[in-house]
């Protein structure tokens, strides 16, 4: 666990026992034919035609104001599915999450106004996280700046859909970051962008930290995760395998993952 700031350790996210059922629809049960595959899921007393990929298992812990945590395990173990969880996105199969505040989910995956040019969607996506109109204006040129799209030329007045994948997230991020959030989830966001951006996004990460309440970072650089968090929960096939100090944490993962 991370180290007491303050007196008084003040929880954001309690997960208590999560677990999440992805149902997919027309999915491949096995090797044989349609009639065989129909009759096993029968057997099972599934819905018919559902497969069900239980994507969460029993996953419990207690996250603090001003912790950065960071969520670690092989492709497929369950990270952004429970950060979507957390943001009350998924349903829970069994378990709850509770939060205090309004969790906001940031992923790189996240859909985009293509047609809008960046300056609309910098508009846009303030007023889809509760900005003023007032407050978006304060602070437009200050996201743009950080974001560096326009650094090579006025991309801010292009549409979305003239950027390449690394501009519209560092565009994403900059947006998101230019809130205060009482949860900040962010999936993947510094996997993109060049050395110098990464280290914007980490230094404001750690602003937010002091200001509001409580970062998760998925990602796969474990450079990220050790420059940005001091908690690391790691994930395998759903289950939440150890949940601890950043360098404890990834030195059994790396041992584990070989690298």
């Amino acid at each position: 666990m991370a180290e007491h700031r303050g007196a008084e350790r003040v929880p954001t996210v309690i997960a208590d026992d999560v677990h999440i059922v992805y149902r997919v629809n027309g999915a491949k049960t096995g090797k044989g034919s349609a009639t065989a595959a129909l009759s096993r899921i029968l057997k099972r007393g599934e819905e018919r035609g559902v497969r069900k990929v239980h994507a969460v298992r029993g996953v419990s812990f207690v996250a603090y104001k001003g912790e950065a945590i960071g969520l670690i395990g092989s492709n497929g173990s369950g990270k952004s599915t429970l950060l979507r969880a957390i943001a009350g996105l998924l349903p829970c199969e069994k378990g709850r999450v509770y939060t205090d505040g309004q969790p906001s989910l940031l992923g790189v995956n996240a859909a985009l106004m293509n047609d809008l040019t960046g300056e609309r969607n910098v508009i846009l996506g303030g007023l889809a996280m509760g900005m003023s109109r007032e407050e978006i204006k304060s602070r437009y040129q200050e996201i743009v700046d950080f974001s560096g799209i326009n650094e090579k030329g006025d991309f801010i007045t292009l549409p979305m859909r003239t950027y390449s994948s690394g501009m519209a997230a560092r565009l994403r991020f900059s947006i998101a970051a230019a809130k205060d959030h009482d949860v900040l989830m962010i999936d993947e966001a510094l996997a993109t962008g060049d050395a110098k951006f990464q280290k914007r996004s980490e230094a404001r990460i750690r602003e937010l930290r002091k200001e509001a309440g409580t970062v998760f970072l998925v990602s796969h650089s474990n450079k990220s995760i050790r420059d940005t968090c001091d908690r690391v929960l790691w994930l395998e096939r759903g289950e939440l395998r150890m949940d601890g100090p950043t360098e404890e944490v990834l030195k059994e993962y790396e041992k584990f993952t070989g690298k």
